[in-house]
């Protein structure tokens, strides 16, 4: 298998794993210094991010992926991949059932050690997402005014975190803010290069 076949197939399976909540198989994804940074995790993957999530995700709902294939970029025993990924999660808003769709993608930064490819470093970049009832033409009693104040890039998931009880910060990063996306070309670039 070569190199980007291997590395398509690590950042596949680990946004499987992910979805599926299959903990030891997505931790098996992860070097043991792998890091992660989302719109709720940053940290270290085992300690911040595999086996948990955010408040509003209720485990009990459906939670459900669909990535397309990945931009994968080799040099030596490092690479990285850009995975463009679409999931829709169920939520309890207010007594009713949402659907929220987000639109990302996912940064991956790997590394062969020994002969095996594992993440390093994933990062998401969130691009937009909306927000829809279970049963068409049930009322969500969206709150306009808390919505406007959310970012764009990750407006439904900002507001159903909140709703929940949740924390979200402004300063993530998104699309609808280029100055947060470069940076993380730049790191992974850096990253390719032994920079």
């Amino acid at each position: 298998m070569s190199a980007i076949e291997a590395i398509s197939q690590l950042v596949l399976w680990e946004r499987q794993a992910r979805s599926r909540g299959l903990n030891e198989e997505l931790a098996a994804c992860y070097w043991p210094d792998g890091t992660v940074t989302t719109s709720w995790s940053s940290g270290n993957a085992r300690d911040t991010f595999i086996g948990q999530r955010p408040v509003d995700y209720a485990t009990a709902l459906p939670l459900v992926g669909r990535y397309a294939a990945p931009i994968v970029h080799v040099s030596g025993d490092r690479g990285y991949a850009e995975l463009p990924s679409t999931t829709k999660h169920w939520v309890d808003l207010d007594g009713n059932i949402a659907i929220v769709e987000s639109f990302m993608r996912l940064i991956y930064r790997v590394e062969r050690r020994a002969g095996e490819w594992k993440i390093s470093d994933m990062t998401a970049i969130d691009e937009a997402d909306t927000i829809a009832p279970e049963i068409p033409g049930t009322d969500l009693h969206i709150d306009a005014a808390l919505a406007k104040q959310q970012r764009i890039a990750y407006r439904w998931l900002a507001y159903t975190r909140i709703k929940a009880g949740g924390e979200i910060g402004s300063d993530g990063i998104g699309t609808d803010r280029p100055e947060t996306v470069a940076p993380v070309y730049a790191k992974a670039e850096a990253w390719l290069n032994h920079k």
